[in-house]
């Protein structure tokens, strides 16, 4: 049950990469909406350099996981955690959500000018 054979340790560091990568503008403008406010909001966009980095590990991740979490039932051993119907579509779920974050953070600084 280890993360290599289920696709969840890719799955979780897909998810933690695609929300380093929105956290240099995404984050300022969520404090802003939420009626944070101060100069060291502006501090927070330190990690924009890295986006691409994060993007990248991010894609990365969700194909491994994809490999994992999308084979065929057929592939698992009786017993293996893949061959749970319960947690096969549970992994499914959560992979489908990881993407749309991932999806969010490519998209985000072309849609956002549109908002100003």
């Amino acid at each position: 049950m280890s993360a290599s054979k289920d696709g969840k340790g890719a799955l979780a560091v897909g998810g933690l990469a695609a929300i380093l990568a929105s956290t240099c503008c995404l984050g300022p403008l969520l404090l802003v909406t939420l009626g944070f406010s101060g100069a060291w909001i502006g501090n927070l966009t330190v990690l924009e350099p890295y986006r691409p980095i994060f993007i990248a590990v991010a894609l990365t991740m969700l194909f491994f996981a994809y490999r994992r979490i999308f084979r065929p039932a057929a592939a698992c051993r009786p017993g293996d955690v893949c061959a749970i119907p319960q947690v096969r579509s549970t992994y499914k779920l959560i992979f489908w959500l990881v993407a749309g974050l991932v999806l969010l953070a490519l998209v985000y600084p072309y849609v956002l000018p549109l908002f100003y």
